[in-house]
């Protein structure tokens, strides 16, 4: 399958840079809570070689995953990596010896993270790196004006081609755009969250790319009569038509679902390409809230 027959075809962030609207996120390929090694390492190498295969060229980690675990399992599976595939990472995270994830968010904890995800992924330059504020759930109000500046003069050193932002607000997209181009945000969005719906297109508008993390709830899987309904109208899954959901709300919206299962990833791909009528579209956009 190539990248332009995936669902939602391909979305370009800048002129070097064009990435499927399919992705794949590999933080589930971590151990329990993303922490640890998996119990199947072969499943995790397997999963992502599956990805590459089905024609996905947006690879989302963090080498705070496991730590080093899922950035370590990317490269064994897929190094040397082809030329058409863009690795995305993030920064601003790490991990402790409970499995919390506390801010790391200092000139050298982002120097740290920025070398350690080029060591553990095996690149001289990262594609394309998120600045990660706030916490899961939501941004953290705030200046983001030093952390940011950080990355920034990492980009200027040629270790980063480009930038983006995770769990952040309007205000805190704005500031640093001020102080260096964003191709992309990262925040908690999905068909029964939806905090970020003028964020959304204003973004579009912008042309910078929008990825909701967590698309089908993350750790709290997504449940909802009527998603459940207009799946059995459509004899589809839930999920497949929350996925649908995204790919058809704005063109600017990437998908990074996780699995550490073959068949689920399949299923999330195929189930993507599902085509919703309007008066499924009208019913799925009140699950959260008025649109």
């Amino acid at each position: 399958m190539a990248a332009g027959q995936l669902p939602g075809g391909t979305f370009s962030l800048s002129e070097d840079l064009t990435l499927t609207r399919m992705g794949y996120g590999a933080m589930q390929l971590a151990g329990p809570h993303v922490f640890g090694p998996p119990a199947d390492r072969d499943g995790a190498l397997a999963v992502l070689n599956e990805a590459v295969g089905l024609g996905i060229n947006h690879i989302d980690t963090a080498d705070y995953y496991g730590p080093h675990i899922t950035n370590e399992i990317i490269k064994e599976a897929l190094h040397p990596y082809p030329g058409d595939l863009h690795i995305v990472t993030k920064v601003g995270a790490r991990r402790d010896a409970d499995g919390n994830w506390p801010q790391a968010l200092s000139r050298g904890e982002l120097q740290q993270a920025v070398h350690l995800n080029l060591t553990n992924l095996g690149l001289d330059v990262l594609d394309l790196v998120h600045l990660r504020v706030g916490r899961f759930e939501s941004p953290t109000p705030g200046s983001l004006a030093e952390p940011f500046t950080a990355l920034a003069e990492l980009q200027q050193e040629g270790l980063i081609k480009h930038l983006g932002l995770s769990t952040v607000n309007a205000e805190q997209i704005a500031e640093a755009q001020q102080i260096a181009p964003i191709v992309s945000v990262q925040n908690f969005y999905n068909i029964a969250t939806r905090q970020d719906d003028q964020l959304v297109d204003s973004l579009a508008e912008q042309g910078v790319a929008y990825v909701p993390y967590f698309p089908l709830g993350g750790f709290t899987p997504l449940q909802s009569d009527t998603l459940r309904d207009v799946a059995e109208r459509l004899q589809a899954t839930p999920m497949g038509v929350a996925l649908a959901w995204l790919l058809q709300r704005s063109p600017n919206i990437l998908l990074i679902p996780g699995t550490s299962s073959l068949a689920h990833l399949r299923e999330n791909v195929s189930a993507a390409a599902l085509e919703l009528p309007a008066d499924a579209i009208q019913a799925l956009n009140l699950i959260g809230g008025p649109f």
